[in-house]
């Protein structure tokens, strides 16, 4: 049975990793077809794409704790 936790684990790991790829990928995209769209506004889009990129990572890493926990269980 605790094989199957640390399982879990890995793939809940796994997943949440790729997710915060896929998500920061998207940010960046959107970031710099904004930015080639209306140059003037790059200080603007830049502060929010880094902090849509921050927000990210911040549910990555709850999603990482949380395997951790399920596998140390």
């Amino acid at each position: 049975m605790e094989g199957l936790g640390f399982l879990g684990a890995g793939i809940g790991a796994g997943l949440a990793v790729i997710g915060a790829g896929l998500g920061i990928g998207n940010v960046a995209a959107s970031a710099a077809e904004g930015v080639a769209r209306q140059p003037e506004a790059t200080a603007d889009i830049r502060t929010t794409m880094i902090i849509a990129a921050a927000l990210i990572e911040g549910v990555a890493l709850f999603g990482e704790v949380i395997c951790v926990l399920l596998a140390l269980k």
